[in-house]
């Protein structure tokens, strides 16, 4: 199950919408096998290990992630593969939530006499298709947060320079998760301030990394015509609303930035309408990476499925610094969202925290 969980990480990003899934054929104690989901079209996990196996996967077991699909979608059913290649026994890890999917794949193999069991690796498969499951049973996309920010909260000097709050181990970090993500989004703010290409760049190359979709929440056309957002080969899209100009709408178009137009929340983009539109697209998991504004309207409207904070050991000061999270915030602590399933890491001198958060009153 190594083996398939390893395969299910190298896929996460490529697959989308489609789960990122792995699997490994085993024969006589020997891996003869292994694959992943493909890009849309193209193979799942299990038909890639088969194809690999040949014919040493009749009478083999096969360790996959995630419970066989039954369906015709795109490609055929997988179990139908599975049979067709004589397995003796299949493992997943965990049950596919997708009604098309939950159960009907291991009752298909069980009654073509496959021993099938599920469990082994489970833990690690939840954490690792978070993005998915919850998809599947929310219908929206999951939400991550993050930001650096210095011990006291702020992610900039009150000049607003922010080069770099956090170390270099931290930047190779956020690029390698990048390229496992669908799309990334930046406030307005972010870009006028920051500039940012908002690229996978893992090894400091873009070279062989999946690109997210980059996109801009800007409602009021604040995006210059020059930004490093709108340049390269990667996909942007900028999300508005109808009190941005026109024709600075069509100078973005012409920079080759799709525009997205949508209602207003509060003054701004409707935030929860451009998860959903983001959904709508295929993207499983959208990463928020700021600035304080757009963060802390996430947290004011609950949208937020988890945060990863990376802390810096490192001061600013002053009032006028930026925070990491703004928006209305809490009057009382007992209305504050606290984070639970911790996980606590080092990146060099920096600390990521990562967890849910859980507000008063939700399960």
């Amino acid at each position: 199950m190594q083996l398939a969980l390893e395969q299910g990480r190298r896929a996460l990003g490529w697959s989308s919408p489609n789960p990122a899934v792995g699997a490994g054929v085993v024969r006589d104690g020997e891996v003869v096998g292994a694959g992943r989901t493909q890009p849309p079209g193209g193979d799942h996990a299990e038909v890639g290990a088969l194809r690999e196996a040949g014919d040493r996967a009749r009478g083999a077991t096969v360790f996959v992630t995630l419970e066989p699909c039954a369906h015709t979608g795109r490609t055929p059913p997988c179990t139908s593969t599975l049979i067709e290649a004589g397995v003796a026994a299949v493992r997943y890890a965990i049950g596919d939530p997708d009604p098309n999917v939950s159960g009907a794949g291991r009752r298909v193999l069980e009654d073509a006499g496959i021993a099938v069991e599920d469990g082994d690796g489970a833990t690690e498969v939840a954490a690792q298709l978070e993005g998915y499951l919850h998809q599947r049973r929310t219908g929206r996309p999951f939400v991550v947060v993050k930001y650096a920010a210095s011990l006291d909260g702020r992610i900039a000097a009150s000049s607003g320079d922010s080069r770099w709050v956090s170390g270099p181990q931290t930047l190779e970090w956020a690029h390698e998760q990048r390229q496992r993500l669908d799309a990334i989004v930046v406030g307005s703010g972010t870009v006028v301030v920051d500039d940012p290409e908002l690229t996978a760049r893992p090894g400091g190359s873009t070279e062989g990394a999946h690109q997210p979709l980059r996109v801009v929440a800007d409602s009021r056309g604040r995006t210059p015509d020059g930004a490093r957002v709108l340049a390269g080969d990667s996909p942007t899209l900028i999300a508005t609303t109808a009190a941005s100009p026109e024709d600075w709408r069509e100078r973005m178009a012409a920079r080759g930035a799709e525009l997205l137009v949508l209602p207003e929340a509060g003054g701004h983009v409707d935030l929860e309408a451009l998860i959903r539109a983001l959904g709508d697209r295929g993207a499983l998991t959208v990463l928020f990476e700021g600035g304080g504004v757009l963060l802390g309207s996430l947290f004011d409207a609950r949208l937020v499925d988890r945060v990863q904070a990376v802390i810096a050991p490192v001061v600013i000061g002053a009032d006028v610094a930026p925070a990491a999270v703004a928006g209305r915030g809490v009057e009382r602590m007992a209305q504050a969202p606290r984070l639970r399933d911790l996980s606590v890491t080092q990146l060099g001198e920096d600390t990521l925290i990562s967890g849910l958060p859980a507000w008063p009153g939700e399960p």
